[in-house]
């Protein structure tokens, strides 16, 4: 299958970076049986091909669900995801671009729907972040580029998004326990999950009418691409997670379980919530 690739707007480091050079491996692998709790649907995801974002698709497969895998330029990363994906039994497309972009956002969901047949549910996981000690650090053009990537592609995404799902199908955006703790040195990056998690409870006031559930999750430190290849020194990596009330970080497949319960009629009656797979750190919203 030929990719759809569609080159990055500003881009100041090779961010998100490739799960393939990462030691050591994050787990993504699903830890059970499936039980069918997406049998029959299909699931666009950003980000999918590393960390949560793989971890997610692995485990929608596993319960029945085809996947887009929508990813910036990590071909050998997303080639694995697919492969983990029709190991499943499941249908997977690869699509590569910038979701920063609102043309490319619409190519990706129009691209699903034709070559898997439907959309009904978008996870909206990408992100991107750029550690900075000193708030005049941040140039307009990293400002621009974090909330393109963070908040503007969901919007663009929801907005080409939301003529195909019909009543019962699901939205899930990622936010971060940054949104609820604050992070010194991820400003530009914690504003943007502090946009999302408005972004999600507005979102669901806007669209539970028509039956469209839409929810969060909000990690916290979790061993994935985007921590070691997103700038943090190797100092900060040695201690990554280890200011958790469990005292180490925690991995892609203990995360994708929220996005399979937000996704699925086990939640059926929540929208506009917010789920905290975090390490124990409590946590208000």
């Amino acid at each position: 299958m030929a990719d759809t690739d569609v080159q990055p707007m500003i881009h100041e480091d090779p961010q998100p970076g490739h799960e393939s050079q990462l030691e050591p491996k994050p787990d993504w692998e699903p830890r059970y049986p499936g039980s069918g709790r997406l049998t029959g649907k299909v699931a666009l995801i950003t980000g999918a091909d590393s960390g949560i974002g793989r971890a997610v698709a692995a485990l929608y497969a596993r319960e029945g669900a085809d996947v887009a895998i929508v990813y910036l330029r990590e071909h050998d990363d997303a080639q694995k995801t697919c492969e983990i994906v029709e190991a499943e039994g499941r249908r997977a497309i690869r699509i590569a671009g910038d979701i920063g972009d609102k043309d490319f956002c619409t190519q990706a969901v129009e691209r699903t729907v034709a070559e898997l047949g439907r959309l009904d549910i978008l996870v909206n996981n990408a992100g991107e972040q750029h550690p900075d000690k000193d708030i005049r650090d941040i140039t307009e053009e990293q400002l621009k580029r974090t909330f393109q990537t963070n908040i503007y592609a969901m919007f663009f995404l929801v907005q080409a998004a939301r003529r195909h799902l019909a009543k019962g199908s699901a939205i899930i955006n990622c936010t971060s326990v940054t949104m609820y703790q604050g992070s010194k040195e991820l400003l530009d990056y914690s504003a943007t999950k502090g946009a999302i998690t408005a972004f999600t409870r507005s979102l669901s006031e806007n669209l539970i009418g028509d039956g469209i559930r839409v929810n969060a999750v909000a990690p916290g430190p979790i061993w994935t691409p985007l921590n070691p290849m997103g700038g943090a020194t190797p100092e900060k990596l040695e201690h990554f997670g280890e200011n958790t009330p469990m005292g180490r970080p925690g991995q892609p497949n203990e995360v994708a379980p929220a996005f399979l319960f937000l996704a699925c009629q086990d939640s059926s009656y929540m929208s506009g919530q917010v789920l905290h797979p975090n390490g124990g750190t409590v946590v208000n919203g």
